[in-house]
């Protein structure tokens, strides 16, 4: 029985954690049960973990202490929405707590497990109990009072798993949406999977990266499908995605690549010669796919196209879109390869600049024309690392640096980029919504001192009320709504109104919720794969509601959401 970690230990516990945490993705996705599309938290998690794992796997270290710093490090680059900053703050915590040992005993190894907790809940503004952290504090607490009795530090991992569990079970009975549903917490059971993979790891029962560990449990009722009223096909992920891939290495091993497409999506084929691979999966994050493609060799041509817009497309009787012609995207991918690297680093230039977070070639450049210096690519299903944001904060040639994150499950990444830079100073402005940023943004006066730019822009943020538009992912009984997948779906600030079998009925619904707030300036955002004139009709609808409003039609091309409507 094993009574120390040492360095060599502690990295393949982590290894193994990693290859746990990938072996269980859509388990850990498919207990998200909000009906909307987004990053979910077993992908979240993943990446935030693959760069640790990318790390270790480079070099061996002389103490405990420099295997967890390198961990520790490798997390906080690579969080990805609030559950991968979560991660990475449990395990910058142990990194602090473990400082100076060669190799940690029971005792140390569960103070540093209650240490990462700690950091947790200070760095969360407004803690939630029943998610990852009430789990990660149970099961420290355990650790902590089973090392005190000199369990030894298997039996102390063993007791934190116990109370893991039994804390993890009980998330359903803290949380009314998790009750209703008969799930549990994602985040928590990413939390889980990672303790008893470790604890696996240290027993010799598993060995990374050859044996990867699945959950048991299995929870019903969580599938994915999509089936509206006259479409036969049953879509389980939404988006068709078709890449071709030059191999950096004519014989590089492409299975790890499969595992990995296999855990985000279905329908996987992969072919391949000496020179090209070509991938064909359906998944709900695409860019993530391309982004994991892209380490076996340089990207050529893509296409993805969302089944869910074109199963409508063909109910309603219009032209489907396709990418079937990609001779653009073939010109793309040229000019960018032939233009000249962008320097890592931009001197400052100018006292204040800003940094947005956005998806869609429309909302990209209207925050341009807006004055943005810099767009970091994501939001929903694409939450982006704490590294891609620090990047383009670094690439600001402004001494004072704000950063428009735009999405709720983005704020903290934002926030953990700000702690990271060094030569800039950052401020994040927590707009939670892409047209919250634009409004923030247009208040945004470069002629103005620090603390009143900052006032103006939380203020303008905190008048534009979002509605949002997208189709429900899953079936739920949610809030008291009984959503059945496919339906058009509606969120006012974040809250669900329901979900709908037909646009009428939806845009009645937001004309009579949007009526309370006596809107004099109304702005209809259309996302990709919708006509103008579909977002000239739903304008059309709003002006004969609200004729004294000023209405606005804007095409922002972001993905998964059909409609993004700004109301002040």
């Amino acid at each position: 029985m094993r009574d120390m970690i040492n360095a060599a230990a502690f990295k393949e516990c982590i290894l193994c954690a990693y290859a746990a945490l990938q072996a269980n993705i859509q388990t850990i996705n498919d207990l998200n049960v909000f009906p909307v599309p987004d990053g979910d938290t077993g992908t979240n998690m993943g990446l935030t973990m693959e760069k640790a794992a990318m790390e270790l796997r480079k070099n061996d270290f002389p103490t405990v202490t420099a295997a967890a710093d390198c961990v520790a490090s490798a997390l906080l680059r690579a969080a990805r929405g609030n559950s991968g900053v979560i991660l990475s703050l449990l395990f910058r915590g142990i990194s602090k707590k473990l400082k100076g040992l060669h190799e940690a005993d029971a005792k140390s190894f569960a103070a540093a497990m209650q240490e990462g907790v700690n950091a947790a809940y200070k760095a969360v503004m407004k803690p939630a109990e029943g998610t990852i952290l009430t789990v990660s504090r149970l099961a420290s607490e355990a650790a902590v009072k089973a090392a005190e009795n000199d369990e030894g530090l298997e039996k102390t991992l063993e007791a934190a798993i116990a109370a893991g569990d039994e804390a993890l079970a009980d998330t359903v009975n803290m949380n009314p949406v998790l009750k209703k549903a008969g799930v549990v917490d994602a985040g928590g059971m990413g939390y889980m999977v990672i303790l008893k993979a470790m604890l696996a790891s240290l027993r010799g029962e598993v060995f990374a990266p050859r044996d990867q560990m699945r959950i048991e449990e299995v929870v019903e009722g969580s599938g994915r499908v999509f089936e509206k009223e006259g479409v036969q096909d049953v879509i389980t992920f939404a988006f068709d995605t078709v890449y071709i891939v030059r191999k950096n290495d004519p014989n590089v091993d492409l299975e790890p690549l499969r595992a990995y497409l296999g855990s985000i999506g279905d329908s996987l084929v992969i072919s391949d010669d000496d020179e090209i691979f070509k991938v064909h999966v359906h998944t709900d994050t695409p860019g993530v796919a391309l982004t994991e493609s892209q380490k076996y060799g340089t990207l050529e041509l893509a296409k993805i196209e969302n089944m869910v817009t074109q199963a409508e497309q063909q109910k309603a009787g219009v032209a489907v879109i396709s990418t079937d012609d990609l001779e653009k995207v073939e010109q793309e991918l040229e000019a960018m390869e032939n233009a000249p690297a962008e320097p890592e680093y931009a001197a400052p230039e100018k006292q204040f600049g800003a940094v947005v977070v956005a998806a869609g070639e429309g909302m990209q450049n209207l925050f341009k024309e807006l004055g943005a210096d810099r767009v970091v690519t994501g939001g929903q299903t694409m939450n982006p690392s704490t590294d891609d944001i620090l990047r383009e904060i670094n690439r600001t040639p402004a001494e004072t640096v704000f950063v428009l994150p735009n999405n709720k499950n983005i704020i903290m990444a934002a926030e953990q980029s700000a702690e990271l830079c060094r030569d800039k100073r950052v401020i994040v402005i927590p707009t939670r919504t892409v047209p919250q940023g634009i409004s923030a943004l247009l208040n945004f006066n470069i002629d103005e001192n620090e603390e009143p730019i900052v006032e103006a822009m939380k203020e303008a943020a905190a008048k534009v009320h979002t509605a949002m538009v997208t189709y429900a992912a899953r079936d739920s009984d949610f809030d008291g709504h009984d959503i059945h997948a496919g339906e058009y779906l509606a969120l006012l600030d974040g809250a669900l109104l329901g979900s709908f079998k037909s646009e009428d009925a939806l845009l009645e619904e937001l004309s009579r919720a949007f009526s309370k707030y006596d809107p004099e300036f109304i702005t209809v955002y259309y996302g990709e794969g919708v006509e103008e004139s579909a977002a000239d009709s739903v304008a059309a609808v709003l002006t004969g509601g609200f004729p004294e409003a000023e209405i606005s039609v804007v095409n922002g091309g972001q993905p998964v959401y059909y409609y993004m409507i700004s109301v002040e």
